[in-house]
């Protein structure tokens, strides 16, 4: 029989409980001011590397609820010398790839599922509504749904550039040891 841990996702200004983990690299101050990690910070909590390390800055974070990222993205991104010569267009899957980084901070700080790498488990209805280009910032946003066995998580996540809707999608993540 599977376990299912249901995540409240109506309230997003009520801060952790004081019985969840709050990550030492996060900076909050007593108000309830908005959490940020910086690209340093994000690398002690994320595998990735350049050039797939896909998430500058995080500007707002409930640490195992939601994250919301930002990808500056640049003509220097290595992708755009061949997506596309004359039109330099962010792939898809990397839009995803960087919204699922978004979901993998907020992984890692799951007090129940810490340890280990989160590798995608599923991808569903995932939109794409408008292009991103070099000069953009992406705007993404990750919320936790549910997580099942303590080894699987669901996750809603949304991009956008200046307020208009990029993409959005459910992310499955499964826990590997």
């Amino acid at each position: 029989m599977s376990t299912v841990t249901e995540v409240n996702t109506t309230d997003r200004s009520t801060p952790p409980a004081p019985a969840q983990k709050q990550s030492d690299l996060s900076t909050a101050s007593k108000s309830g001011a908005k959490t940020v990690l910086t690209a340093e910070e994000i690398q002690k909590l994320l595998p990735h590397r350049y050039p797939f390390a896909l998430v500058d800055r995080i500007i707002d974070y409930i640490p195992g609820k939601r994250a919301v990222g930002i990808k500056n993205v640049t003509i220097n991104e290595p992708y755009f010398q061949g997506h596309f010569p004359g039109r330099p267009i962010m792939p898809g899957v990397l839009i995803v790839e960087a919204m699922a980084q978004v979901g993998g901070i907020v992984m890692t700080q799951v007090p129940e599922l810490e340890g280990g790498l989160f590798l995608f488990a599923g991808i569903d209805k995932v939109r794409f509504r408008r292009q991103v280009v070099p000069g953009d910032q992406l705007l993404m946003t990750v919320e936790l749904l549910w997580v099942k066995q303590r080894r699987f998580g669901k996750m809603q996540s949304k991009a956008e550039v200046d307020g208009q809707l990029a993409a959005e999608g459910d992310l499955m993540f499964s826990l590997v040891s």
